[in-house]
């Protein structure tokens, strides 16, 4: 464990060094939901043998951008699979490798290729579980994120309240038992005035800021409340990469538009540990599945 004495940074350089030192988990199977290379979809199966196990859809992070994949989620997947939930990591598109208007990284995400790609696996799921893991209740479906990842899966629950003939709108609420936002990259404005990810969600709207402000009602969960979709956000109080003022900012804006949005904050816990098998932290974030799961 991290000393608590370490900086801010320190410590969160430790707890990365944890999160990633799992090896990966191969899935039980794989299943395609597009013709695109990364429109594919990995399943795992209870390791208890259950069978109608609620089923978790995972969404990853790495603030959208193409470096980072589905695979360091795998052993967070294993590890809900392993407490009896049957689940699918899901990948999509990302932001182009190469730099754009003088960014020093990766673009972030793609436009609308990236909301295009949750939007047909969630839709895809429920016929893609019953084929590939028969042991999955679709019927118990949570949509869980880890930072960006937590993002998409607020917008996976907000779709039906998207501004009217965004492609992606759904006439009804999502059939799901709810979600849970692991340190959510949300909240475009307050994110961009604190600099998080490095003006990842500027990029992620297309880099210009005409194109945020035209894009933001469409793609921020802030601006998409109230949902009437069971949530739940855990977070960690020292988390350097997604600061837990934008989790509060999103819970206030829910409150204001009257929904309970249920918080739960880890002291000395920051962006890595709740999804790293071997912290205290990850068995909380399964709990909360749980309780909404079941």
């Amino acid at each position: 464990m991290p000393d608590p004495d370490q900086s801010g940074a320190t410590r969160e350089e430790a707890e990365e060094a944890s999160a990633f030192s799992h090896p990966a988990v191969p899935p039980d199977v794989s299943a395609a939901y597009g013709d695109h290379p990364d429109q594919i979809v990995d399943f795992y199966a209870p390791r208890d043998g259950a069978t109608a196990a609620p089923l978790v859809v995972v969404l990853h992070g790495g603030a959208w951008r193409a470096p980072y994949d589905r695979q360091y989620l795998t052993p967070f997947c294993d590890f809900l699979a392993r407490r009896g939930f049957a689940v699918a990591n899901v990948e999509y598109r990302r932001g182009s490798a190469v730099p754009h208007q003088g960014a020093e990284g990766p673009m972030a995400g793609r436009w609308p290729e990236t909301f295009d790609d949750v939007a047909t696996a969630l839709d895809a799921m429920p016929a893609l579980a019953a084929e590939h893991l028969p042991s999955a209740d679709p019927r118990r479906t949570i949509v869980t994120g880890h930072s960006a990842g937590g993002q998409l899966a607020l917008w996976a629950g907000a779709r039906h309240v998207l501004p009217e003939g965004a492609p992606w709108r759904t006439p009804d609420s999502a059939a799901l038992r709810g979600v849970v936002a692991i340190a959510p990259l949300v909240g475009f404005v307050l994110a961009e005035e604190l600099g998080v990810c490095g003006g990842a969600c500027v990029q992620f709207l297309g880099g210009m800021r005409e194109l945020f402000d035209e894009r933001r009602p469409y793609a921020d969960p802030v601006e998409l409340l109230p949902t009437g979709v069971a949530t739940t956000l855990v977070q960690g109080r020292t988390d350097t990469t997604v600061p837990f003022e934008l989790a509060e900012a999103y819970a206030d804006a829910a409150a204001k538009a009257g929904e309970v949005v249920g918080v739960t904050f880890l002291e000395e816990v920051g962006h890595f540990p709740l999804i790293d098998p071997a912290a205290d932290a990850c068995a909380v974030v399964a709990e909360e599945i749980a309780q909404l799961a079941w």
